[in-house]
């Protein structure tokens, strides 16, 4: 079973183009790439999660491709207990984390790291402005991580950045009418 399976969890507070690249990239390299929604510890979410797991499947099940699933019970706030669930179900050993270059930097600190890095290897994908710093580096091979830097190109925007200039264009066609007519996120506009 030397074949990969691509593990991408994400807050997705909103999905945007930005996830829908990914998939759609990581599709292509992986047999199978397993998606969630999951609570960061470190972020303060504006939607439950609820709502955000059914914007991801809603986006999947746009993307109409057989590789791209979306399993919701894998989803744990910790990595570790995504990892095992993912495992358990999907029976494969070679697991590649995906994490953007703007998160990697906290690895070190996540809950049984030392476990999780027996467990996975890392698949890096580079956000711009958020370059994998040297002193990153060098902690990654002390803690001797395996991992990959991904040469994905994403468009630069986040959920962040919708949050904060309500840029629809940003969001996947298939996710716009639901998030404008349920306004999911119009009351986090702030009045200066």
């Amino acid at each position: 079973m030397g074949k990969s399976i691509a593990l991408f969890g994400t807050s997705a507070d909103p999905p945007t183009i930005g996830h829908e690249k990914i998939l759609e990239e990581l599709s292509k390299i992986y047999a199978c790439t397993v998606s969630y929604v999951s609570n960061n510890p470190n972020k303060n979410h504006k939607v439950d999660i609820s709502i955000r797991s059914n914007l991801l499947k809603t986006l999947i099940e746009d993307l109409d491709n057989t590789k791209i699933l979306f399993n919701q019970s894998v989803s744990s706030q910790w990595a570790v207990e995504s990892i095992k669930k993912c495992k358990r179900i999907y029976e494969f050993n070679n697991i590649d984390f995906v994490i953007g270059s703007d998160l990697i930097k906290d690895i070190f600190q996540w809950k049984k790291f030392d476990k999780i890095i027996k467990e996975v290897s890392f698949f890096i994908i580079m956000r711009e402005g958020y370059p994998v710093e040297s002193n990153t580096l060098k902690m990654l091979e002390t803690y001797k991580v395996k991992f990959k830097i991904s040469t994905i190109k994403i468009p630069n925007i986040s959920s962040s950045k919708f949050k904060s200039n309500f840029n629809y264009s940003n969001l996947p066609t298939s996710l716009i009418d639901i998030v404008k007519k349920n306004n999911l996120y119009e009351s986090t506009k702030l009045v200066e």
